[in-house]
């Protein structure tokens, strides 16, 4: 199981481990420097999933020591381990950004054992305004997303070290301005195949497909399943292989970090009817990638499959 309300890491917490945790980092934090305790004069930073940490990274630069929690391309997100390292981490960091939307809900839970009168925290479901009901966690895919973050972690970096605000606020306009690349695939995709009909084994890059104005034809109940672990109804699997079979879909989007048979059931069924298939990360690609690529590369990759019918399951 995943979760019952979208996408929710499967996570281990000991609470005796987290005390033994807090206790050491309260020790850290007790000397009230306002650098935190990776040393340097740094500013010491977490992003709860890499591409989060990634944009703190670009907009910290030289002045931000930066690590991820979830930074595995190769392994499923959803089996990920909180351990008394990662609490630390997160313990000794003075801002911390994660998604929300019960994604990294274990993050709630090792902030709470580890107080820290000195951290700030970027929950992006909050910055963006979204309810808890929201069905579809993965904020990062929506290109409205990283721009507001980009600017939330700027003016929270200054808060920190105000002398390097004018940097700060400069590497996040510059962080923008790189996004100019990827709005432009977007709606040259959208302009020139707007509408195309797409099927998908869960949500993972749905903000995107609805982007560039694909028409995702999977059922939103098949979907919730998948994402959350759920066997979908046998009704829904059969509504999916209709898609297939029916050549009613120009491409197949599958989570390439979490397969099942199921999944490759679907891909095979892709492959025999001659539909191109696109495998979506849910953490960001690694080594090669930042942000801004790893988006425009998954863009492109569903041009290919649209325009020349070729696939690209793996980056």
């Amino acid at each position: 199981m995943r979760g019952s309300a979208g996408k929710r890491p499967v996570v281990i917490l000991v609470l005796a481990v987290l005390a033994a945790v807090a206790a050491t980092v309260v020790a850290a934090w007790s000397g009230g420097a306002s650098a935190a305790p990776g040393g340097g004069g740094k500013i010491v930073a977490v992003g709860a999933e890499s591409q989060y940490a990634d944009v703190i990274s670009q907009v910290g630069g030289k002045y931000v020591q930066t690590s991820a929690i979830m930074s595995n391309p190769n392994t499923d997100p959803h089996t990920f381990e909180a351990s008394i390292a990662v609490a630390r981490e997160v313990g000794n960091a003075q801002l911390v950004v994660q998604n929300g939307v019960g994604y990294d809900s274990f993050m709630d839970s090792i902030e709470s054992a580890t107080p820290a009168s000195g951290r700030t925290v970027i929950n992006v479901q909050q910055l963006l305004k979204l309810p808890d009901s929201t069905p579809n966690p993965h904020l990062w895919y929506d290109p409205a997303t990283m721009p507001q973050v980009a600017d939330a972690i700027a003016a929270d970096l200054a808060a920190v070290q105000p002398s390097h605000k004018a940097y700060f606020a400069a590497n996040a306009a510059a962080f923008k301005a790189t996004l100019g690349k990827l709005t432009a695939a977007i709606a040259s995709f959208k302009a020139a195949y707007g509408g195309t009909p797409v099927a998908t084994t869960e949500p993972v890059a749905d903000y995107l497909l609805t982007a560039v104005g694909a028409d995702n034809l999977t059922p939103w109940p098949f979907q919730a399943d998948i994402m959350n672990g759920v066997d979908p109804s046998p009704q829904n699997v059969a509504l999916q292989r209709a898609l297939f079979t029916g050549h009613k879909v120009k491409v197949f989007l599958y989570n390439q970090q979490v397969t099942d048979t199921l999944t490759e059931s679907f891909i095979t069924l892709a492959d025999q009817n001659h539909i191109p298939v696109v495998g979506v990360y849910e953490t960001m690609p690694e080594p090669g990638y930042d942000y801004q690529t790893w988006m425009l590369t998954e863009v492109q990759d569903l041009h290919k499959a649209v325009a020349d019918k070729v696939s690209t399951e793996h980056l």
